[in-house]
């Protein structure tokens, strides 16, 4: 369910806008739609783990508001990371 320390750090270094970058919202949002990912194939098997649900959507909940921050803040960054992501369709 959860990303792994070394997928983390690969997420980590490809949205970083900066070196050693790891607070920024691009950042954030790259790592929390791969745990949203990854508990959403987790609830393909486990339709009645309404604990982990819970969960899910506090962090799709998180992701909105991140974005929502960047695009009053720049605009050609929202829709770059949200391009990088597939989140649009």
């Amino acid at each position: 369910m959860s990303i792994t320390a070394e997928r983390k750090a690969a997420l980590i270094k490809e949205y970083a806008t900066k070196e050693g970058d790891t607070g920024s919202p691009e950042v954030q949002i790259a790592v929390l739609s791969e745990r949203i990912v990854n508990l959403t194939e987790h609830f393909k098997d486990h339709k009645k783990d309404n604990h982990s649900r819970r969960g899910l959507l506090k962090m799709v909940s998180q992701r909105r508001r991140l974005l929502d921050y960047v695009k009053g803040k720049d605009v050609s960054r929202y829709q770059d990371i949200i391009k990088r992501l597939g989140l649009r369709r």
